[in-house]
């Protein structure tokens, strides 16, 4: 077995192994206050011209699943940066536009940037844990997450943000929140039954990944959470180059970078496109490059997705990546998720 994987069970761990709880507490809370319901029917009624989705880091890629939603819905959704939105796009605060705002922490420099620039002219939605922060106090509505305290790299944080989401993408919608709730509280069981493989996961990946060098991370449409969020995880967690883009951007350049150091992780995906995807995980094996399939289907177990509504893979397909950032620390010895350099809160533009 290669590595060492005591130096893992530290509390970056703790806090994956935490993510069924913090879900079941976050389904828990989850409700309908009037001021969102009457934001969601002026929203419906044609009251806004634009919904602006925003957030930075993992926080950010959250808002793919939801963006997507919404534009089927016939609803004019734009997702921004904060750090873009304030800076660069800035007209976009407008009283005709309400903003939906992800940040964990609800106080980050772009968070509180973003509420002195807006001053109150479009309403904010707020998406955060931390209900006291500047972000949830300066909202005309929040719904707050209830994965309490985190160590460092976002992971039970991201996946009540995304159910989180969910459940504001369905009351926007109109839709039936009984159904929703089915629907969700299937996420802890799902979530509870891949954790208890953690172990074996994390063995199997530390062999898998031997000699690889760079992390590739693609898919289309809602895996683009997954995509996004999972890069960014290897690099802080592990210090390691990964990066993530749609299954057909791969094809624009980065598929030349094929070889036994390359190591490409292919989301299915929902149904739409899951044949495209397919295609190019075949692809890239013909070619005798390093892929492995994430799905429902998969031959490898890691990347075994448990069996869930469609609209809830964004949350079950982070669940790998972490598994990745586990082993990628085993293999060099290093305590995954202790930042060096940053800090878990960005204080900083």
């Amino acid at each position: 077995m290669p590595g060492d994987f005591s130096v893992i069970e530290g509390e970056y761990l703790r806090d994956i192994l935490d993510q069924p709880r913090a879900l079941e507490a976050t389904f828990g809370a989850l409700e309908n206050p009037k001021n969102l319901q009457q934001l969601c029917t002026r929203l419906r009624n044609g009251r806004f011209k634009v919904v602006v989705l925003t957030g930075m880091g993992s926080s950010f890629h959250a808002l793919h699943p939801l963006n997507l939603d919404l534009v089927r819905e016939g609803i004019h959704a734009v997702m921004v940066e904060a750090s873009e939105l304030i800076h660069h796009q800035s007209r976009l605060f407008d009283p005709k536009n309400l903003v939906v705002a992800v940040s964990q922490s609800g106080q980050s420099a772009e968070v509180v940037r973003l509420l002195q620039s807006n001053r109150g002219k479009s309403p904010i939605i707020a998406v955060t844990n931390t209900p006291e922060s500047p972000l949830a106090r300066n909202a005309a509505a929040s719904v707050i997450t209830q994965a309490g305290p985190e160590f460092s790299v976002s992971c039970k944080t991201y996946v009540t943000s995304l159910m989180a989401l969910r459940w504001l993408a369905d009351v926007i919608c109109g839709r039936d929140l009984r159904r929703t709730r089915r629907e969700l509280r299937a996420t802890v069981p799902a979530t509870e039954a891949y954790l208890s493989n953690w172990k074996q996961h994390v063995h199997d990946l530390a062999q898998r990944l031997i000699n690889i060098r760079q992390f590739f991370l693609v898919g289309r449409g809602a895996s683009l959470a997954a995509v996004g969020t999972g890069a960014l995880i290897v690099k802080e967690a592990d210090h390691f180059p990964a990066e993530g883009m749609s299954s057909a951007a791969f094809r624009h350049g980065p598929m030349e970078m094929l070889g036994p150091e390359s190591f490409v992780l292919i989301f299915a995906g929902q149904s739409k496109t899951i044949e495209l995807n397919r295609k190019l995980f075949l692809e890239i094996r013909e070619q005798n490059g390093e892929a492995e399939w994430a799905a429902t289907e998969s031959d490898f177990p890691p990347f075994l997705l448990p069996h869930a509504p469609e609209c809830l893979y964004p949350l079950l397909e982070i669940l790998p990546v972490q598994m990745i950032t586990l082993a990628l620390a085993a293999q060099v010895g290093r305590e995954p998720g202790r930042f060096a350099l940053c800090s878990k809160v960005t204080t900083k533009e």
